[in-house]
């Protein structure tokens, strides 16, 4: 799995042949400094840059790029060396940006020579620093691994190279710095594409939000979400573990890490060998000095399907950007009044008369100041955002669309399988109304938790507990019956278990369209028969797989994506059933079987923390609004609000009729 890391955190490296991937969205320097036992930096010589990008077991880029690929062979390097660290900085005298503040947060993968993501680290926090040690790999106990550093010099390289013990490093800062400014003067400019100033682009795995993720991704998403969860319980998307944004793990038809079943492919099946066409043109400014106007699928892609999920997912980046950058100026804000008020109290003589009170009132006028602009900022994002959000909306093809969209009155059974399915919308306490699609990644990389119990409703809402379970079960049908229209029909396949045949009222319509597998299975013997049905399955394809004989599986073996529906969790469930629950959680995945779950995680206490897996391996998701989200990239507590089919509305019934219809051709 891939290791989404946050500043100071590590991560072991069982590779020793790597790459180091920078994303940047605007021309950076890369360095690379080899550091001994005390972290020291010896001399130039222990310095790759554009100028010598070349040291045994090392290799730099020898120009400014947006993206860098750095090789490094940690088997190569000298027994003295115990670090390698990358650096970033932005190039001076070449009009470019000067601080890292103003460009998008650099975003850091280390990968394996197969492009096998080991950890990834997006720089957040940075303002007026130009250059920034990104991350390094180390030596512990005969061991590599790689920390995520983050820290940034606001004095430039020539500041960061003295930090690391460099008598040359003015010299040796300028230097690098003038070959770089020489090398793009001879350079052509290339076309800046619409999104170019988005850091990273959805190629990577997805919302969850966790599934990483993030609500976007990671799915464990979220996901663009690749999101993870609070520690109450949304590591369900596990984008937000369950979410896991963090909850959300943000979601792939990407290269993604391999499951226990082995590696799956994600590959976009449309994707040729080619180059990506380019975006369209963005429309033309309203006004002379205007932006301009939002145009749905201006990113990049090889179709326009992949064109809006890549433009999903900028929007969520730069909504999360945005509001972190105005709740740092605000902390900002709150620290400085509170020192300057500190100061004012310290000093008998200001404490009392008319001095003391204009230095309060001062300090609060300040405040306000700096709070003011600061929103006025976040205003303007949100504008844009706005803009571009009623644009993308109405263009989304079915997969990522509302139920309340006209998209699904055109409804086709589609004949392929789309990079990625809606599974709600997320959104921040400073940017109401503006919501942005939880888009997860298909085929499914962890299962789903859809959360029955009021553990997250901290406002007490919802006191009615059957009345939750009913919304809960609703949602659950509703992700289903989304899941079934977005798949090929003869390639997706559902399973139900409602042992107490409690939920019958909310499952009515898969029933009565006869999109299911079999009815849902009540009782003891029931829940035993499906779940004894798919964990063969699980095994043989294993076997199969394993043995090299994927194609020698019995005839007449349904090869389609399994998804099982479980109610209620865990009435009617003994001991076997539970363990075969949970191993379906942990290896369906990798050979196509699924796990929903519909269960409140309290009624599962009496197993102790025997189940406490299954629920991290689960994306969680909520039939209410609920901030449980959290996005690896600077840890906002996202909003998950389920995509419901509008009261009254027969959308859903008219789409499972057409899924009906094109299952009983086959």
């Amino acid at each position: 799995m891939t290791a989404e890391l946050v500043r100071g955190q590590n991560h072991p490296l069982s590779q020793v042949r790597l790459e180091i991937r920078v994303s940047a969205g605007r021309p950076v320097m890369a360095v690379a400094t080899l550091g001994d036992e005390s972290g020291r930096v010896p001399g130039v010589e222990w310095v790759a840059h554009p100028g010598v990008p070349t040291l045994p077991g090392l290799e730099v880029s020898r120009q400014a790029a947006a993206d860098h690929r750095l090789a490094v062979d940690l088997d190569a390097v000298s027994a003295a060396v115990h670090r390698v660290s990358v650096l970033l900085a932005l190039p001076t005298g070449v009009g470019g940006p000067v601080s890292f503040g103003s460009v998008a947060a650099p975003f850091v993968a280390v990968t394996g020579l197969d492009g096998t993501e080991v950890a990834t680290y997006t720089i957040t926090g940075l303002d007026a620093e130009s250059a920034v040690v990104a991350l390094e790999l180390y030596r512990r106990q005969g061991a590599w691994k790689v920390r995520a550093v983050g820290q940034g010099y606001a004095g430039g390289l020539a500041e960061l190279l003295t930090d690391q013990g460099l008598t040359q490093a003015q010299r040796l800062a300028a230097g690098i710095n003038d070959a770089v400014v020489q090398g793009l003067a001879r350079s052509v400019q290339a076309p800046r594409t619409a999104d170019g100033d988005r850091s990273r682009q959805a190629a990577a795995s997805a919302l969850g939000p966790d599934q990483s993720g993030s609500p976007y991704g990671t799915q464990g998403a979220a996901g663009p979400y690749g999101a993870t969860q609070n520690p109450q319980g949304p590591s369900a998307t596990g984008y937000p573990a369950g979410a896991t944004p963090t909850d959300p793990d943000a979601t792939q038809p990407t290269p993604t890490p391999p499951t226990a079943g082995g590696p799956i492919d994600y590959s976009h099946p449309r994707r040729q060998n080619a180059a990506p066409p380019p975006p369209p043109p963005a429309a033309p400014p309203a006004r002379p000095g205007e932006p301009a106007r939002p145009v749905a699928g201006d990113a990049t892609g090889w179709s326009m399907e992949e064109r809006l999920y890549n433009q999903v997912w900028g929007m969520f980046e730069d909504l999360a950007r945005s509001t972190a950058a105005y709740r740092s100026a605000v902390d900002f804000a709150d620290t400085r009044m509170e020192k300057e008020l500190d100061q004012v109290l310290s000093d008998p003589r200001s404490r009392m008369g008319g001095q003391g009170d204009a230095a309060r009132e001062a300090a609060q006028a300040k405040h306000i100041q700096l709070v003011d602009q600061a929103r006025e900022a976040l205003d303007r994002d949100l504008v844009q955002l706005g803009a571009e959000a009623d644009v993308v909306e109405p263009a989304l093809p079915a997969a990522y669309a509302r139920w309340d969209n006209p998209v699904w009155h055109a409804y086709r059974v589609p004949m392929e399988m789309p990079m990625a399915v809606r599974l709600g919308d997320l959104h921040l306490p400073e940017s109401d109304p503006l919501r942005i699609p939880m888009l997860v990644r298909l085929p499914l990389e962890r299962g789903l938790w859809i959360d029955s119990g009021r553990s997250g409703l901290s406002d007490g809402s919802f006191a009615d507990s059957h009345e939750l379970r009913r919304l809960a079960m609703e949602s659950a049908v509703a992700h289903t019956a989304r899941l079934l229209a977005v798949h090929p029909a003869d390639e997706f396949t559902v399973h139900v278990i409602d042992p107490a045949g409690s939920g019958a009222r909310e499952l009515a319509p898969l029933v009565q369209s006869g999109v299911l597998a079999a009815p849902p299975a009540v009782g003891a013997a029931g829940v035993a028969a499906v779940l004894g049905r798919l964990t063969e399955r699980v095994d043989l394809v294993q076997m199969a797989v394993r043995g090299g004989m994927a194609d020698s599986l019995p005839p007449g073996f349904d090869t389609a994506q399994q998804l099982l529906v479980v109610n209620d969790f865990p009435h009617g469930f003994d001991d076997r059933a539970v363990t075969q629950l949970r191993y379906l959680a942990d290896e369906g995945p990798g050979v196509g079987v699924h796990l929903m779950m519909v269960a409140d995680r309290e009624d599962a206490d009496s197993y102790g923390p025997l189940l406490d897996p299954l629920w991290r391996a689960l994306l969680r998701l909520t039939p209410v609004a609920e901030d449980h989200l959290a996005d690896p990239w600077v840890g906002h507590a996202w909003t998950y609000e389920p995509s419901l089919v509008p009261p009254g509305s027969q959308v859903l019934q008219q789409v499972l009729a057409q899924v009906a219809a094109a299952r009983a051709k086959y």
